[in-house]
Parts: C-alpha cells; structure tokens; sequence
C-alpha cells in the first residue's frame, strides 16, 4: 500500500476514534445512577426525577440547579426525557429473604436521557450545557484531623476513603480529577498543611508534572466540637482568584463542594458562594 494511502488510513482510524470517545463521553454526561428501593412504578418515577437533576447539574457544570425549585418541577416530567433505563440489584447473589420482598430491594437505577431534551431543559432554565473540553483538575488537600496532618496523595497510605469521595465528586460533575502522588510531592519539598498555601507557579508546576490542566487546593480540618469538617478551597482561573468554604460537613461534601465549585468557575457561572 502507497505510504499516502497507509497515512488516510491513519488520519480517517484516528478521527473515527475521536469521534467515539466524544461520543461516549457526552452520553455519560447525559446519564447519572441513582439509588432506589423495588423496580415499581411507584418508586421509579421520583428516582428518575433525582436522576434529571444529577444530570441538569453534570451537563451545565452549575451546581445550584440541585436546589433550584425550577429543576425540581422538570425533574416531575423526568420520564419525557429518558432515552432508557436499567436496573442493577444492589443484593445480587443473595436470595430474597421472607423479611425481604423484591419489592423493598435496594436497586441502583441507571438512567440515560436524551441529549436534546436535556438541552432543552437547561434553555428553560436560563442555564446551557457546558461546551467544549473539560480541564482536569489536580486536586492538593492538605487534611488534619487532631494531631494527625497529612497532604491527601494518590498512592499514600492515609485516606483511602477521602480519594473515594474524591473520585465519586469529580464523576457527579462529569470531570477528571487526579491527587498528586507522593514521589511528586517530595520532589516539589510539599509536606503537612502547608501545601495548601503553595504559590499559584508552584501549584501550576505540579498539576503539569501530574498530567493535570489546573490545581484546585485546600485544607479538610476536623472539627471536635462540631463534629464536622471545615473545608476551604481556592483555585486561580484566567487570572482570577476565587476562594470558597463549607462547614461542618462530612468529606464527602466537602469534596462536592470543592469539584461543584470548581465546576462552576471553569463553566462560566461565576464564583461558588
């Protein structure tokens, strides 16, 4: 074969590619699992409506539209805008017991919406889907709980549940989100709290050595009296600062609010509260 007709070859498999990640990629924007209990219709419809608005928050990057009363109302026709749905038993493998009727069992349902209504939805609401490539975020979270003070790392021994959370976060808002490991952060001289406070150059030069587009960073404190996390996150983007907290909260949250907030400075709605 000629070497031009090997290099269309080439150039038309590697389109195709692209085009099918691209595709795959904005259909799991347009889907979202939520828990529910049975396969009837009684519970499915307000678990599609849970799952409407996972999907109006991923798709606009706006994390405000979970407590806007306007997506809420969308949410009650949800079933106008699936394109389809599944159910995985959440007790597979274990027999339905007489205390357990498969109607009461715990399910998570998968729904996939049509991008065109999703869309649509988001013009009512003033709000419209999120276009172009999303940044990866490399996430620096210095965490202290009593006399223990770690920096959150992607292979380090403290924490495993705090990636977790981590990872759930950056998938509710449909982005990618990467913790420096700790050859990294030795190399960069980051050690205790104070990596949060790494100069917006130092924080830059790590996220590029971690294969990431943009750092968000933070600390994660354990309040005793409050039983509860404070969270304060800062991020630097087109030059602009922006910094926001959340209180007493579990680290799930707190991660939620560092990816929502992050979500919506680079989606263009402006600064998280």
């Amino acid at each position: 074969m000629p070497r031009a007709a090997r290099l269309r070859g080439f150039v038309l498999a590697f389109a195709w590619l692209a085009l099918t990640v691209a595709a795959e990629s904005a259909e799991i924007l347009y889907q979202a699992t939520v828990f529910t209990t049975g396969q009837g219709e009684e519970t499915r419809g307000s678990a599609l409506g849970r799952a409407l608005e996972a999907v109006l928050v991923k798709v606009s990057g706006d994390p405000r539209l979970a407590s806007d009363a306007r997506a809420e109302t969308i949410g009650a026709t949800a079933a106008d805008y699936v394109d389809s749905f599944s159910y995985r038993d959440r007790m597979a493998g274990i027999p339905v017991h007489d205390e357990q009727g498969s109607r009461d069992r715990p399910y998570d349902l998968t729904v996939v919406f049509r991008p065109d209504g999703i869309d649509e939805a988001l013009d009512a609401l003033g709000s419209a889907p999120w276009s172009g490539p999303r940044p990866e975020l490399l996430v620096l979270v210095a965490v202290r709980n009593g006399s223990t003070e770690f920096i959150l790392a992607a292979d380090g021994a403290k924490g495993r549940d705090m990636r977790e959370a981590m990872a759930a976060a950056a998938e509710q808002f449909g982005m990618q989100a990467t913790l420096p490991k700790e050859a990294a952060l030795a190399e960069a001289g980051i050690a205790g709290r104070g990596g949060a406070d790494l100069a917006p150059a130092a924080l830059d030069a790590l996220a590029i050595d971690s294969g990431a587009d943009i750092p968000l960073s933070g600390t994660l404190t354990w309040s005793d009296a409050d039983l509860g996390w404070d969270a304060a996150w800062r991020m630097t983007a087109d030059g602009i600062p922006y910094r926001w907290q959340a209180h007493r909260v579990s680290f799930d949250q707190a991660f939620r609010t560092a990816v929502g907030g992050a979500a919506q400075i680079l989606s263009g709605h402006g600064a998280p509260n």
